[in-house]
């Protein structure tokens, strides 16, 4: 993609970024002058004195004064049952225990790692996160789906062999007894991995039946990740609201022919749920549908076995603070808290404070350029009867090794406050 500051000889370019707030809009407009400017006498893009403004020196300072509750810890004993620790935290012994510490101030009893894998790898990753603090973290397991085969050569991918199916249903059995709680499956699936003939596996192939089938028997859960933001199958134009995001990480843009409709993958999730109703499915990041909780509604009335975490979504739930409290009251037992972490301690903090409060036109994250979009959020405000089952009870219910965590994440909790 060309720079958004790209001039042709004698003209520069006009370049419309717009990013809409909740409820009002920061808009961004870098125009083009309407005379030739001499090259290396272009005027600083600072906006200031009249001057046109490039967006990356854009820092608007809001004018509104609101009532602020920032929340140091959740309310309850919390369970995070989406994050990335080998991703993120690259297996540090020392960064595991800083975010140990962290889990300790924020009230957070215990963490999902959904990159465990297999075998050996499932092993390494329990001994790092279990070795000093086996009671904080459960576990989901990874399928292999290339094995040994060549990136570039779809047709040696070990998901091709006729008996993959088999053979990942025993590893998974042999993850449970290792310990593990669940299985993730990454976005790849539907948007990257390949057939032999180069067209995108789909999601609902019924050779892998026998895989879901199998975590149901097995009582894990599914967490899976299918598609991706509305705006990520959209053109990278003026017309997108993702587009700083986007023209950050171009590789996250699934628009044109190489790849499914994003509701044709969704879709084809469902009809997976729909064959498989003793398996537990947990959509990530609300289904990839918080920008339209409408149909989210109907999937978890149709499929009592599907389930949604809000993992790095409150960006979007919380620019619909009326729509969105009334899906947590109306769906409190099918709705897991999540981050997608592990991430700094303030972005922690802005879950709760979205949750908790009923505070507006706050920041959803840390970072000066929010990561997901140009708008702040505002808090729901829900009741403790609901944060309870969103934070904590469904989580024990669904995953297996989170209510016995829990248990003893409350009598430590409970020791301690006894202790003179």
């Amino acid at each position: 993609m060309r720079s958004i500051y790209a001039n042709d000889n004698m003209m520069t370019k006009m370049i419309v970024v717009r990013a809409l707030l909740v409820p009002i809009a920061a808009l961004v407009a870098i125009t083009a002058v309407s005379a030739p400017i001499v090259r290396g006498q272009e005027p600083p893009l600072d906006g200031r004195e009249g001057r046109m403004l490039a967006l990356p020196n854009f820092r608007p300072r809001s004018m509104l004064q609101v009532a602020s509750h920032p929340v140091t810890q959740a309310k309850f004993p919390v369970v995070d049952v989406h994050t990335h620790f080998r991703v993120r935290l690259h297996h540090s012994p020392e960064a595991l225990d800083d975010f140990v510490l962290l889990m300790d101030r924020r009230n957070i009893a215990v963490c999902a790692s959904l990159d465990g894998q297999l075998g050996d790898a499932l092993e390494e990753h329990q001994q790092y996160l279990w070795t000093k603090h086996r009671d904080r973290f459960v576990i989901f397991a990874n399928l292999d789906w290339r094995g040994g085969g060549a990136v570039d050569d779809p047709a040696t991918w070990d998901m091709h062999r006729p008996d993959f199916a088999r053979r990942a249903a025993a590893q998974l059995a042999q993850a449970k007894d290792q310990g593990a709680s669940g299985l993730k499956i990454f976005k790849q699936f539907g948007l990257e991995l390949k057939n032999p003939d180069g067209s995108l596996t789909a999601i609902d192939d019924p050779r892998w039946d026998p895989i879901w089938q199998a975590c149901g028997d097995l009582h894990l859960p599914v967490l899976i990740h299918t598609a991706d933001p509305a705006a990520f199958f959209l053109p990278i134009d003026e017309t997108n609201e993702r587009w700083e995001e986007l023209h950050r990480r171009p590789e996250w843009s699934f628009f044109g022919p190489r790849f499914p409709r994003r509701e044709d993958l969704l879709a084809a999730l469902l009809r997976v749920v729909e064959r498989h109703p003793q398996t537990v499915f947990i959509a990530a990041h609300v289904g990839n549908y918080a920008e339209d909780l409408s149909p989210v509604r109907e999937w978890l009335e149709r499929y009592p076995n599907l389930y949604v975490d809000i993992s790095s979504r409150i960006s979007e739930l919380g620019r619909q603070p009326y729509t969105a409290r009334k899906f947590f009251l109306d769906y409190a037992d099918r709705i897991l808290f999540a981050t997608d972490g592990p991430w700094p301690d303030q972005r922690i903090g802005l879950y709760w404070r979205f949750l908790e409060t009923f505070d507006e036109n706050f920041p959803y994250s840390e970072k000066e350029f929010p990561p997901q979009g140009f708008w702040n959020i505002y808090g729901v405000g829900l009741p403790d009867e609901v944060l309870k089952k969103v934070y904590q009870e469904n989580a024990a219910r669904l995953i297996p090794g989170v209510k016995e965590r829990l248990e003893k994440f409350a009598a430590a909790r409970s020791n301690n406050a006894a202790a003179p």
